[in-house]
C-alpha cells in the first residue's frame, strides 16, 4: 500500500528546533516549546509505522509520538502539533497518540489535549491505547436517525 506524502510541519514560531529530519512518511523533531526541555517527536503515517496493522488505518492518519515528558507539557505539545497537522493536512481523517497501557497520567495529558480513548492494541513494544484527535468534518454525525436523508 502506497502512502501520500507527509506534508512539511509548520511548527509554531515559539518553539525552537535544534534538529528536524524529514522523509517521504516521516518526520522527527528535536526541540518543543521555548522554555522547556529538549522533546524528541515523531509524526508518522501510521500505515508505514508501527501501527500498520494495530488497527484499520486510513491513508491519511498521522501518529504523534512524544519523548517521555511531564503530563502538562505533552498536552500543550499534543495540542499544537495535532492543530498543525490538520492545517498541513487536510484529509488527515486521525491523529492518532498511543500511550501505555495504564499510563493514566498520559491518557489524561492528551484526553486534555482534545483526543479521545478509542482502544487498546497490541504493537512490537507492548500494549498501547490508541486516542486520536479527529477534525469535526469527520465528526460531524447527523443523530437524527428517524428521519432519511433527502438526495
Amino acid at each position: 500500500m502506497s502512502f501520500p506524502t507527509l506534508p512539511p510541519l509548520q511548527l509554531p514560531a515559539s518553539w525552537s528546533v535544534s534538529d528536524h529530519q524529514m522523509t517521504r512518511t516521516r518526520t522527527e523533531i528535536l526541540g518543543g516549546p521555548s522554555g522547556s526541555p529538549e522533546l524528541a517527536i515523531i509524526v508518522e503515517r501510521c500505515g508505514a509505522g508501527r501501527l500498520a496493522d494495530a488497527y484499520p488505518v486510513s491513508t491519511h492518519d498521522i501518529e504523534v509520538q512524544v519523548s517521555p515528558t511531564d503530563p502538562g507539557l505533552l498536552t500543550t505539545v499534543l495540542q499544537e502539533v495535532s492543530a498543525k497537522i490538520q492545517q498541513s493536512d487536510p484529509d488527515c481523517r486521525r491523529v492518532v497518540f498511543a500511550a501505555t497501557v495504564g499510563d493514566l497520567s498520559k491518557i489524561a495529558a492528551a484526553e486534555q489535549a482534545g483526543f479521545r480513548y478509542v482502544v487498546d492494541v497490541d504493537v512490537e513494544e507492548g500494549p498501547v491505547s490508541l486516542l486520536v484527535n479527529e477534525p469535526a468534518w469527520v465528526t460531524n454525525v447527523d443523530m437524527d436517525l428517524d428521519r432519511v436523508p433527502q438526495t
